[in-house]
Order: structure tokens, then sequence, then C-alpha cells
């Protein structure tokens, strides 16, 4: 899968519509920043979960490739299985843990349904050190953007406080208590913040109200 690939794909499911409203969560996010940026005009509002816009410094991207080549490779030699078990137990996650057992199962189940090769290929065409860098970029996003972080993913909502003031129509919800997954450790601020967002028709009726456990800025 390469970013191309993910183009072809959202101009097939949004054929026949002016518009669309756009939501991308982690490598996602990342992903729908690029979509945005491409295809600028026909996007209505853009929601931004846990998402970054990129490594700055191509001995930064150079490393990230390195990295991921490896982790592909060691995806496709080890299976999914065991990327899944190593992948959940990265400190990124930790906050997971406080989620009921059959919650965590079940999204265990849902990544054991990828396959070796798609994981490895979405590294190798979609990954952090791939991709080019759209921290230079972001003030030409012209839809309203939320981005969304939990508060526990302290590097992510670092990362979204510094993209904020670049965005011409940007907004900032972060929500106590969870961590990189925010749609699934906390579903219902999840809701709050993004509902009103998207349900929105223009700048003037967009809400500014402060949520339970959300921090807007």
């Amino acid at each position: 899968m390469t970013l191309s690939h993910a183009l072809a794909v959202v101009d097939e499911v949004t054929a026949g519509l002016d518009r669309f409203d756009l939501i991308g969560y982690s490598m996602g996010g990342r992903v729908a920043l690029h979509v945005a940026l491409a295809r600028g005009d026909r996007i209505r509002r853009l929601v931004l979960e846990s998402a970054s816009p990129g490594l700055e410094r191509k001995a930064e991207r150079a490393e990230r490739i390195a990295l991921d080549e490896e982790l592909a490779a060691r995806i496709e030699r080890g299976g999914v299985a065991a990327f899944v078990d190593t992948w959940s137990s990265r400190p990124l996650f930790a906050s997971q843990k406080a989620l009921p057992v059959e919650i965590r199962e079940r999204l265990r189940g849902l990544r054991l349904e990828n396959r070796a090769t798609g994981l490895a290929a979405s590294l190798r065409g979609l990954g952090t050190g791939v991709l080019p860098s759209l921290w230079d970029r972001l003030g030409e996003l012209r839809c309203p953007v939320l981005l969304v972080v939990g508060a526990l993913d302290t590097k992510f909502v670092y990362t979204a406080r510094a993209m904020a003031p670049h965005i011409p129509d940007g907004r900032l919800s972060v929500i106590g208590g969870v961590g990189h997954t925010v749609h699934l450790e906390a579903p219902h601020a999840w809701l709050d913040a993004v509902g009103p967002f998207l349900i929105a028709q223009d700048r003037a009726s967009d809400t500014s109200s402060t949520k339970p456990g959300t921090n807007r800025a």
C-alpha cells in the first residue's frame, strides 16, 4: 500500500460525493492529512486522532525507514500473532490495560485478522519515514480540523499542541485519563468531542464548550 493507492481508494469510496468528512487515527491520521492536502477542495471537515505530520529531518526519516523495514521483515518471518503480542505490549498502548478483558480480546482478534504481507506493505509504503513531512504544509489546510489526543499520550499531546497553531481553522481536544486509542478507551468523550464538530455546518456554528474530561485549547 502506498499513498497513491490510498488516494485511489478514497476517490473510489467517495465517488459521487462533492465533499466529505474524513477521520484518521494514528498512521491513518497521517494518511488522512496527506489526503486532505491532496484533495483539499473536497474535504469538508477533518478529524485527526493521535496523529503526526511526520518527521521533519532527513536523518530521522532514514532511520525510521530502516527500523520499519526491519519490523516488516520480522512480521514476514514470525507471523501476525507474534507481531500483535509484541506490538500490544508497547508503552504506547499501556493505558489499554485498564480496558475490560472482553474489549482487549476483541481488539486482539481484530488485529489478528491482518495478513503479514499487508502489515509489512503498510510499513514499507505508508511508514513515518517513507511519507514526506507535512509540518511546513499545515497552513495550506482550508477545512476545519479537529485534533484529538489522550492526555496520557504525552508524545502526541506535545505533537498536537505544536500542530494546532499552524492550522488556519484548527482546534485541539485533549481527553483526560486515556492514551493513544481515545476512541476505544473513552468512546463517549470521543463522541462528545467529534460529534458536534462534524455536525456543525460552518465555522460560525462551531461550539467551543468544554465537555467533561475534555480540555480544549
